[in-house]
């Protein structure tokens, strides 16, 4: 996809992997390690809350009424597809859609990430992004295959 914004304030991740697991399995492996079973690389929670319907919200609930919202289900249709759209971890004027998209296979299930963002990003996080997203889809699987 040719973008016309300049490369330093888009994200453009694409992922898949093959999961020796049903898409069920591999559906709620997702929305476990979107939620209550997210962990950082030394294994901390994040503390995320995902709501399961559309509008609901994807977010980091720092206790005592504080947090940050990451975004909002945009599509969530078990066990095939999830999208999110909001400003993700990025506390700046951007916005991000990130899809989950689930495909049945002989031997288990194909599992498709993407992740768009425009705005203005900050270098870190376009330098980060892909290893976030790397070790949530090694989670996603290990949890899968065990």
């Amino acid at each position: 996809m040719t973008s016309v914004f300049p490369e330093s304030s888009v994200i453009n991740i694409q992922r898949e992997m093959q999961i020796k697991a049903s898409i069920a399995d591999v559906f709620e492996s997702i929305i476990m390690e979107m939620g209550e079973g997210n962990r950082t690389p030394d294994g901390t929670s994040m503390n995320m809350k995902l709501e399961r319907w559309p509008g609901g919200r994807w977010y980091r609930d720092l206790g005592n009424n504080s947090g940050h919202l990451w975004g909002h289900v945009q599509v969530i249709k078990p066990p095939t597809i999830i999208e999110i759209c909001g400003p993700m971890f990025m506390s700046y004027p951007v916005m991000s859609h990130v899809q989950y998209k689930l495909k049945e296979e002989a031997g288990g299930t194909l599992l498709s990430l993407s992740h768009r963002a425009i705005g203005d990003l900050m270098p870190e996080h376009k330098k980060g992004v892909s290893m976030g997203w790397d070790h949530q889809l090694s989670r996603i699987k290990d949890r899968c295959t065990k």
